[in-house]
């Protein structure tokens, strides 16, 4: 079975998407002070928590007897610091502020820039770890007792070494390294050296090199202002439509000096970034629940219109990694390239192996939403409203239970005994690959199915009914999905949408590509 793991560095409710806030809490001036309710709306810098399986409304999540896995792929992201500093320190000497803004006349901004924080390293060798236990530990059928990989057969012949995919930035070969930590146990007493497990394939970014894991660099369009950025721009638009109340309190305390809307909205970043690189910050206790929703919203506006169905690259900045997830489930190399995809690293075995029982791939967060949307998953087609104050509580893109810090979406492949395999409502535990009736002589019939953050994705959402099986477990036919994926290059345009000569609106549909006009 192969296990495709994307990972970038998902929590509460059921259904469709979150759960309502009540109008109490919406409307309420008290401030929020209780941290753990604090972090939920911060988008993609909120700590890792796992979703419930049924989150995105998949009614049956469990694997169903008689099947198993046979492959996987792993995609993450991670933890890092904030790539900003605010202006909101007194001068050296002076005691301008009072009251809940007091601690700024000593305050002394200590983070770092777009690096791997402890506790997102720390996440990621906790993820390989539940990677091997949730997974590896049935793809191998490892013994009672062995709580990491084992580079050996039974036999005590050696396997070939997996290969795991990161870029150059350094957060995220950390992430990678980490991450490997956990699934191979490498570094702990006992264990072999990294170099002994496994194949790390770094892939430059940060230039306008193809790289599917960086799509963005070899797409100039996403770079294009007026383009690329256009969810940003909704953002600051947003801003003063939920701030200037919190703007105008905190003014009272600032001797004189007077904060912009801008100004409150960094003090909500440093704040969730402050918590995950010190433990604490004296921003959180600052502002209101509504507040801290609208704040959450910013940040599904950035992403929705950036990388998703909202920007008109959004599917081209992620089709590339489709292609490749195409390439390892038909076992062929990619031989000519049209999109992101490096075709001189996937048509070579040492540096796109395949036939791996499982991959990793280190990645970004808005890869992983560019890849939802070059597959058109249509459960996370929102058309944000702009001005909306409070935010739609009832929306699915929400960026708080699809990106945390550490996010993994997982790609399954699943052999069955069954063409029709009855479906579970709730996981089982597997022992073994074989306690659920699995028989991998017998179990044929092959289907796929995505987990992200552990909750089912919904392929049954999947634009032109590829995967509209009848079936509520999110499983859909490995050949189904592999003709979806074979019809994203064709979707996302990706010349004309990365390299055309265009203006928003123009011919733009809200479908994350664009075709050049009749």
């Amino acid at each position: 079975m192969i296990f495709t793991v994307l990972f970038s560095a998902l929590v509460i409710g059921s259904g469709s998407a979150a759960p309502a806030t009540s109008d109490k809490r919406r409307t309420s001036t008290q401030l929020l002070t209780d941290i753990t309710v604090i972090q939920t709306y911060w988008g993609q810098i909120r700590p890792y928590n796992n979703s419930p399986s049924s989150y995105f409304g998949v009614k049956n999540t469990g694997l169903p007897d008689g099947c198993g896995y046979e492959q996987a792929e792993d995609g993450e992201n991670n933890e890092r610091f904030a790539a900003m500093i605010a202006n909101i320190t007194a001068t050296e000497g002076d005691s301008v502020f009072s009251g809940p803004l007091s601690f700024l006349n000593t305050y002394s901004y200590r983070l770092g820039e777009s690096l791997l924080v402890p506790s997102g390293g720390a996440q990621e060798v906790k993820s390989g770890a539940d990677f091997w236990n949730t997974r590896g530990r049935l793809l191998y059928d490892a013994p009672p007792g062995q709580a990491y990989y084992n580079s050996s057969f039974t036999d005590g012949t050696t396997r070939p070494k997996p290969t795991l995919r990161t870029t150059s930035q350094a957060r995220i070969y950390n992430s990678a390294v980490a991450w490997a930590t956990g699934f191979f146990g490498t570094g702990f007493v006992g264990t072999p050296a990294a170099a002994d497990e496994y194949n790390l394939l770094v892939i430059p970014e940060g230039g306008t090199e193809n790289n599917t894991l960086a799509s963005y660099d070899s797409c100039s369009n996403s770079k294009v202002e007026a383009i690329g950025n256009l969810g940003d721009s909704y953002v600051f638009k947003y801003i003063p439509l939920y701030l200037t109340a919190a703007t105008n309190r905190l003014n009272a305390y600032t001797g004189g000096n007077k904060f912009t809307t801008n100004d409150t909205y960094a003090m909500q970043s440093i704040c969730a970034y402050e918590y995950n690189a010190l433990g604490s910050s004296d921003f959180c206790g600052l502002f209101t629940e509504a507040e801290w929703e609208g704040f959450e919203y910013t940040l599904d506006l950035e992403y929705y219109y950036d990388f998703s169905f909202g920007n008109p690259t959004g599917r081209a900045q992620g089709v590339g990694y489709v292609q490749e997830l195409l390439a390892r489930l038909d076992n062929q190399y990619i031989t000519v390239g049209n999109t992101s995809v490096n075709v001189t690293l996937d048509d070579n075995a040492s540096t796109f192996p395949l036939g791996q029982t499982f991959y990793l791939d280190m990645s970004h967060d808005d890869i992983l939403v560019s890849v939802i949307t070059a597959l058109s998953v249509a459960y996370f087609k929102s058309d944000l409203p702009l001005t909306a104050v409070p935010p739609p509580s009832n929306r699915a893109f929400r960026l708080s239970h699809l990106t945390p810090f550490g996010t993994r979406l997982f790609t399954e492949v699943i052999g069955c005994n069954s063409a029709n395999p009855t479906e579970k409502q709730t996981a089982t535990t597997l022992y073994t690959p074989t306690s659920n009736g699995y028989d991998p002589a017998t179990a044929t019939n092959k289907f796929v199915r995505m987990v992200w953050n552990d909750a089912v994705v919904p392929l049954a959402s999947i634009e032109g009914g590829a995967c509209s099986n009848g079936r509520l477990d999110g499983l859909c036919g490995l050949d189904k999905f592999k003709a979806n994926l074979g019809q994203a290059a064709a979707k996302a345009n990706y010349q004309y949408s990365c390299f055309g000569n265009y203006s928003l609106p123009g011919s733009f549909d809200g479908d994350g590509a664009i075709f050049a006009p009749w």
